[in-house]
């Protein structure tokens, strides 16, 4: 990734019952023990919940988006449930067009895969790769 780290952090899918189905951390700065980042999905898929149902508005998705002092957290909500997680540094542009790149990555190459059973840890070589090249190529690519 060349001398500068990059500022997409960590990245999360988090299934429609709230369970952490894959996790890859991008930076030695987001490395947290496995124990931290189940209780990470689980709340992320709680809190979603509960403003989904908070909402003033009907429709209303959950959170997309928190903001903290030294990151940001942006959530992608598929139409099945499924989240996509992304902990960035803060005001990271175009994070939005990368979520819905990473998406199509998810949807090509792990949906798509025979192999790969729903809901269930993702386990995909090419995924990885793939997920690989485009937080390498952050933000040159969206």
């Amino acid at each position: 990734m060349g001398s500068r780290e990059s500022p997409i952090f960590s990245m999360y899918v988090v299934n429609k019952s709230g369970g952490l189905i894959y996790n890859k951390d991008f930076t030695e700065v987001a490395r947290v023990d496995l124990n931290d980042t189940l209780r990470l999905a689980s709340i992320w898929h709680s809190l979603n919940a509960i403003a989904s149902q908070l909402a003033p508005a009907s429709g209303c998705a959950g959170i997309e988006l928190l903001e903290a002092d030294t990151f940001h957290l942006h959530c992608f909500q598929s139409l099945t449930g499924t989240k996509l997680l992304l902990l960035v540094e803060p005001n990271s542009p175009y994070i939005p067009a990368v979520l819905q790149r990473i998406y199509e990555l998810y949807t090509d190459f792990v949906l798509k895969n025979p192999f790969y059973e729903t809901e269930q840890v993702i386990r995909c070589e090419l995924f990885d790769e793939a997920l690989e090249n485009v937080v390498r190529k952050y933000p040159m690519q969206a």
